[in-house]
Parts: C-alpha cells; structure tokens; sequence
C-alpha cells in the first residue's frame, strides 16, 4: 500500500466516523404513527381519572363502586382493586401532581376509615359514614381483601415498585394469611364454588410473586398448602362437576401455574409431584373446554366433559398464560401450540365481538390477553386483531371520561395503558403533556424513538427496566394476569449507542446514565429522532 492509498483510507475512517448515520425512513415513520396511538391511549386514561374524579364522596373523597346501584358505597373488591389502582397508576404516568396528591389522600383515607380486621378492609357506607354492615362477614373479608391486592396493587407494584401502595399490599397480605388460616375453610366460607377457586387462585399467584419479591419462605410455604389442596389432596379439578374458566373461576389455573413455575426453580422434586395433577387439569380442558377456533368456553363439567357455558371467554389470554407458562419450564410444544391456535380465527371471527354484551370490560380483557401474548409471540395477525378491536373499546369512552359507569372502567384505563406502553416501547416522558407525543418502533436490531411538540417542552425521557428482575427478582418474565409487558428495556451493567441526526444526543452511554433519563429540550415544532442500539 502506498503513502496516497493509505491517507485516502484514514480519510474515509474518520468520514464515516463523524457523519452521521443514515437512519432507517420506515422505522422512523412507524414510529411516528405509534406516537399518535400511544398518546391517544394515554389521553383517554387521564379522561377516565378526572371523569372518576368529579364523582368522589363529598365527606371522605373515596370513589363510589358504581354510578347506579352502588353510588353509596366503597367496596374494596370493585372500587378499590379495579378503579383506583388504574387511576393510581395512570396518574403516576401522566400526573405526578394528581398522584401524589389527591390520589395518596384516598389511599389514606382508606385506611384510616375502611379498615376493619387489622389491617383488612371492607365496604363501607358514605350516608352511613360507617360499615355497610353491621357485623362483619368473613367471606367479605377475605374476598375484598385479596382482590384488592390481586387484581389492583399487585399490578401497581410490578410496574412501579416501591411505594405507599406496595406498603398497603404488604401489611394487608401479612393479615389475610392469618385470617384466613386454611385454604381447605373457605369452601365453608363461600357459597358459591367459584369464590373458593377465585380466592385461591388469586392467592397462588399474589404469593407466588412475593416470595421472588422478598424471598421470604412464608409465602412459598402458604402458596405450597393451597397447592397441595389441588395438586395433592382433594379437591382434584380436573374431575369436578363445574370448572368456571372464565373470570372469578380461571384464577386457580393461572395460580396453579405459577406456582409450578417457582418449583421448578426452588422445589424441582415437589413440581415432579405436581405435574400429573396440573397435567390431567390443563388437558382436560383442552379437550372438553374449547370451541372450533380454539378459544375457551365460559364453563365446562370436567367429570362428565359437558359443556355447561358455552359462550366464549373474554380473558382468554388468562388461561393461555398458564398454558405458555408451563411451556417455558417444560417445553412441552402442545401448551405452546394451543396458545399459538387461539390467535388463527381471531380476525375471521372475533372483530367486533359481544364479548360481554355490550360491555367495554370484555374488550378490556380480551385485549390484554392479545397483548401480553403478542408480546412473547409477535404473530402479525394477532397485531391486527389488537390494532382494530383497540379502537372499538376506545370508541365506549363518553365525553366525560366515564366508560360504563362501573369499576370496570379502571379496567379500560389498564388496558389502554399497556397499549400505549406498547406503542412507546416502554418508554415514557415526564413530565407528560398531551401535545408532547412519543413513539418508538423496532425491527429487532434496533429501536428508533421520535419525540414531537407542538409548544416548547423541556423535560426527562425514561427508558423501561427488565421489572420482572428489577422488581420482583422472578428467574423467568412468564406471563402474568394484570402484568404490563416489558418491550425495550435498559439492563444493568450494559452500554448502549445512540444514533440520532441531533449530535448532542447521540453517543455511547452506560446502562445507569440512560436509567437516570435523558434530559430533553424540544422547540414547538420540531422533533427529536434517535435510535438505540
């Protein structure tokens, strides 16, 4: 190589080192229309929060159940679990003035005046001012009580982690297991059989995270008796005569399941002695519980293989999650290929389905199963489904936030949130405005994200974090009722390189500068495009 070859070759090094990156248009464009979706998700959380909050009681500022037949009353198993939390944790991403304020008063509130059993809550009556009843019922107790934390801060704590709100899970979880003694006393609490499976369940899985969480033996050692009850004793489900799959029955499969998938890393012997009864379970309802396009009925009779609902569950995403669950400890590929074959008739014959009548909460449900599938299998089928039947649910909100008038509403804000999560890649910006809108996209190698403002914003851009990890120390990110799915995620001890047309951003950059945020100014007007490799 002579002199002039060898000056010409360090000149374009050094070129190609300083200009900067051509990036991909397509990418970039998906990442702009993801941007208008996420934000119209986001928009109609905070509506559905400030609709909520023009109804609160005028003495105790708590929310009623419903704005019909319950306007006087708080009930932790509805008000509590499936509208508060969501309008928690909406305002957490979009309000951190409503969040801290307003929001932690109720929590407050609540606690000082619901509270009945330690540290238990139940329903309570505002022209009263007092306990809707007067004697206290423990079935109430015990089921409010684990709604609340199963359904409501369960899911607040596995994305934002320590909290007020994780406090209140803790002491109310620490209470309700001495209350409630023995898994095998609630079928004498409980006159209908789907409480007892719905307790349960919901129990199997709130402990089940918890010992990852604080890795105290208590909760695996409960978590293991309730096991033991369906697993080992007998109460074997795959022979009862009613088996409810879908909601306020399918818990105990979920349950089931991630107890299975703890054992399978702390107790390998004692998920051995489990795999034949969870086995007969999910079999038997793969072959008596599911339709022609492979989706699941409402109830079924296991013993006799009756059907005895035969409409079609609207959380169906909740029984495959067990199904895939145990397919990932397993490897057993039917689980994984009845999950892949609920999603082939989806398109054919579930837009603008009844799920429930005409209830928003069935296409809340529904939609949540589609994403936190879609999430672990990205069928572009399955991205259609949810991209049209998204906007049918959007299109049940009213002008005043209000979507049904009932606690089911928060449950329109959960799923709205995880799309827009989706759509953002799990990014998100503080503080939050709606004329500040933020996309990403991905094509596996690399994820682009766009920032557009129509007035001047000035703020930080966080990334996600692995949360199963970071917050809850799981072995394995399973899917999980109420979980909102990690997508691009920033993991300790990592670097990361940004490419971006606005040289100030783009660089390399360690894991913990890029979870402290990126400080971001914006003119009206303009945009910020980069892409993290």
């Amino acid at each position: 190589m002579n002199r002039v070859t060898f000056f010409i070759l360090i000149h374009v090094f050094f070129a190609a080192c300083t200009t900067t990156p051509q990036l991909n248009s397509e990418i970039v464009e998906q990442a702009h229309k993801n941007g208008k979706h996420a934000t119209e998700g986001f928009e109609r959380s905070l509506r559905f929060v400030n609709g909520w909050l023009a109804k609160t009681d005028s003495i105790t500022g708590l929310i009623p159940s419903n704005l019909t037949k319950k306007t006087d009353v708080w009930e932790p198993h509805n008000a509590a679990a499936d509208n508060y939390a969501f309008m928690v944790l909406t305002a957490f991403l979009l309000d951190r003035e409503l969040y801290h304020g307003e929001l932690l008063e109720m929590l407050k509130t609540e606690k000082e005046i619901t509270t009945r059993v330690k540290s238990l809550p139940d329903t309570y009556s505002f022209s009263k001012q007092d306990f809707f009843k007067d004697e206290v019922n423990p079935g109430d107790i015990i089921f409010g009580t684990s709604e609340y934390i199963k359904d409501g801060l369960i899911p607040l704590n596995e994305y934002m982690g320590k909290s007020p709100w994780q406090d209140r899970m803790m002491e109310m979880l620490d209470d309700l297991l001495e209350y409630m003694d023995n898994p095998k006393e609630l079928e004498h609490i409980f006159e209908r059989t789907a409480s007892v499976e719905e307790v349960n369940g919901e129990m199997l899985q709130t402990l089940s995270r918890i010992y990852w969480m604080t890795g105290k033996e208590k909760y695996l050692d409960y978590a293991t008796e309730i096991g033991d009850y369906y697993l080992q004793g007998e109460r074997d489900l795959s022979q009862m005569e009613y088996l409810r799959i879908r909601d306020h029955g399918c818990e105990i499969i979920g349950g089931l399941s991630e107890l299975y998938v703890t054992l399978h890393f702390t107790s390998p012997e004692k998920k051995k002695q489990y795999q034949p009864a969870l086995y007969r379970l999910l079999d038997r309802v793969l072959e008596i519980g599911r339709n022609e396009d492979g989706l699941f009925y409402n109830a079924v009779n296991p013993k006799t293989g009756e059907v005895v609902d035969s409409k079609i569950v609207d959380n169906w995403g909740y029984v495959f999650n067990a199904y895939y669950s145990v397919w990932l400890v397993d490897k057993n590929e039917k689980y994984r290929q009845a999950v892949l074959n609920g999603f082939k008739k989806l398109n054919e014959n579930y837009r603008n389905y009844a799920w429930e009548g005409t209830s928003h909460d069935g296409y809340a449900d529904a939609l949540e199963s589609g994403i936190n599938l879609y999430n672990r299998e990205s069928l572009p089928e399955l991205k259609d489904w949810i991209e049209s039947e998204m906007q049918v649910m959007f299109d049940m909100q009213q002008n005043d936030g209000i979507i049904g008038g009932w606690h089911g509403d928060g449950n329109f804000a959960r799923t709205a949130i995880m799309y827009s999560l989706w759509k953002t890649q799990g990014a998100t910006i503080q503080p939050w405005r709606n004329d500040v809108v933020l996309g990403a996209s991905t094509n596996g190698n690399e994820t682009c994200f766009v920032l557009t403002a129509e007035n001047d914003w000035e703020g930080k851009l966080f990334f996600d974090t692995p949360r199963h990890k970071t917050i809850l120390n799981l072995p394995l990110d399973y899917p999980r009722i109420n979980q909102f799915p990690e997508w691009f995620t920033i993991k300790a001890g990592e670097e990361y390189r940004i490419i971006s047309p606005q040289k100030k951003y783009a660089g390399t950059y360690s894991a913990k500068e890029l979870l402290k945020g990126i400080p971001v100014t914006l003119k009206a007007g303009k945009e910020l495009v980069f892409v993290v490799r």
